[in-house]
């Protein structure tokens, strides 16, 4: 059931638009094209920064005499701010409006991304890492939610491809980007870069952003639901980035795992009580929807996590730089700005249901093709794999985000896109987990065997499990001073087992694909997709 809203204009403003037509022709306010425009120059920043920082990790460990440790949580404090505040974020941007947060979100990221670029302690870089995520929550489903309401109908899928095709291309490219710019300029320049994007941002938002809100958008919060949920969220991915260290056996690790499901179920229960919930578990009734939350999660178990092996086979295995591990990303990336427009425009004359479906179909076989992948495969072969693998995921990115965003009423377009996104994170998350554990089990399956076949000495336990840990990042483990002929056979045992390890992590993942393609078959257009051109301008 499409859902009313209320026109707050004055007496002397035009009445709002039928949910058909564009927004009423108001010059560059209000516009929807460059409304889109504004929010893809915002959510840029914000996927860019997904993985342009892991090129400059090295150069900030050095500089700033950080631990590995610290180090792992210049990502990981990122992901877990965005990850647990990403649907409260998009329940403020149903409250209060989306051009708001999304303000708030530009300006907040922009300033803490110059604040890191003037820390000099890893503890400054990590704790405005943490602010640069709470930020970035605020910004993506206000995004989303400002595409739902400016669009009409017909021309949603487009807009939403475009979005993803910059979400898509900004993730892949971080990789390129941040190579050049800490190899030609310095660490600091990564996260710099932001303060004048967000400035842009900013600047056409206000020139450019009208809100909108639905007659019957909430009015109070729900402050348990908040609580229990976003505590629910850290624990769950908590656990996720501990895993690999505490290990899928240790009580920590199943400890979180546990108190993680309590606060899910304590917050499912508190959320049928509450007069107006944070997410209303109805939502949850619409099949294309739950449909859709749950294609995003194997989506990005897939895609994040196979792709994370992908850059150690190219820079250790193939000994890239990572100017040229990024440039071999290319057809991925390529493939993913071509296809996402295209993909909208698909979806809008089929529907989602068989280009969603095909989409998860390409990405199986990619996966598959990248299980085969040894370390005297030549670039054209990897290409052709990458360049299918972004064909498969561009009407993916597209598709079901349309099928989420468009089957949740308007007043709960923003808790929809923070759904959205939230699930991506979670993916991606429990994706490198998984198939990191399944490429240490491989790992130290197959390693002893290999070492001993190959003739090499003895290696005691700790120099075992020392020599273990380097391969799963594709390094062989050869000592100084090693002759050469040993350092060679070190070198083929670690990048054969290493090899090993991700062909089976890629065939997980295809799996996963493969599983996608049966969801995907639940999804159908979006139900309320029509009530956002009739939004209201505030």
């Amino acid at each position: 059931m499409t859902s009313q809203t209320v026109d707050t204009t004055g007496p002397g403003d035009k009445a709002p638009a039928a949910p058909s037509d564009p927004a009423p022709d108001r010059g560059l306010r209000g516009h929807p094209w460059f409304t889109l425009i504004t929010v893809a120059v915002g959510v840029m920043m914000v996927a860019l920064d997904g993985t342009i920082v892991a090129i400059a990790n090295p150069a900030i460990q050095k500089d700033l005499g950080a631990s590995f440790a610290d180090v792992q949580w210049i990502t990981n404090g990122y992901f877990l701010a965005l990850a647990v505040s990403l649907i409260t974020a998009g329940k403020l941007g149903d409250r209060f409006g989306h051009r708001q947060t999304f303000l708030i979100g530009v300006t907040g990221f922009a300033a803490a991304s110059g604040a890191i670029g003037l820390s000099h302690s890893i503890a400054a870089v990590v704790t405005f890492r943490v602010f640069q995520g709470l930020f970035g929550a605020l910004l993506m489903p206000a995004a989303l939610g400002l595409l739902r309401a400016t669009f009409p109908a017909e021309k949603l899928n487009m807009a939403i491809g475009i979005w993803g095709m910059v979400i898509g291309a900004s993730t892949a490219g971080g990789p390129i980007l941040g190579g050049v710019l800490v190899e030609h300029v310095n660490w600091q320049s990564v996260f710099f870069i932001n303060v004048p994007v967000g400035a842009l941002a900013l600047v056409l938002g206000l020139l450019i952003l009208t809100d909108h809100r639905a007659e019957n958008a909430p009015r109070s919060f729900d402050v348990l639901g908040i609580a229990l949920l976003s505590g629910a969220m850290f624990c769950l991915v908590w656990a996720l980035i501990k895993a690999p260290t505490w290990g899928w056996g240790d009580a920590k690790t199943w400890l979180f795992i546990g108190a993680s499901v309590l606060g899910f179920a304590l917050f499912s229960v508190w959320e049928t009580k509450v007069k107006e919930p944070l997410i209303p578990l109805s939502l949850f009734r619409s099949v294309p929807l739950s449909a859709g939350v749950v294609l995003m999660v194997l989506m990005a178990i897939a895609f994040m996590g196979g792709l994370f092996f992908v850059t150690f086979y190219l820079q250790n295995v193939h000994g890239m730089s990572p100017i040229d591990a990024g440039l071999h990303l290319l057809p991925l990336t390529g493939m993913m700005i071509v296809g996402s427009p295209l993909a909208g425009a698909l979806i809008t004359k089929l529907g989602p249901r068989i280009p969603l479906a095909g989409g998860m179909a390409a990405t199986t076989v990619a996966m598959y093709g990248m299980s085969t992948l040894d370390a005297g495969t030549g670039s054209a072969v990897m290409s052709l794999w990458f360049a299918l693998l972004g064909l498969g995921l561009a009407p993916v990115m597209v598709g079901a985000t349309e099928v989420i965003v468009g089957n949740a009423a308007m007043e709960l377009s923003g808790v929809a896109g923070g759904l959205q996104q939230a699930a991506m994170q979670i993916g991606g998350s429990l994706g490198t987990a998984v198939l990191g554990a399944v490429m240490a089990s491989k790992v130290d399956h197959d390693l002893p065997g290999n070492w001993k076949d190959a003739g090499l000495p003895p290696l005691s336990q700790a120099q075992l499990d020392q020599a273990s840990e380097a391969v799963q990042v594709g390094v062989a483990p050869v000592p100084k001073g090693t002759p050469e002929a040993f350092a060679a056979k070190i070198t083929s045992v670690a990048h054969d087992t290493f090899i090993s390890g991700m062909s089976l992590a890629s065939l997980v993942a295809a799996g996963v694909a493969a599983v996608a393609v049966l969801v995907a078959l639940l999804t159908r257009r979006g139900e309320n997709a029509e009530a956002g051109a009739g939004a209201a301008h505030i």
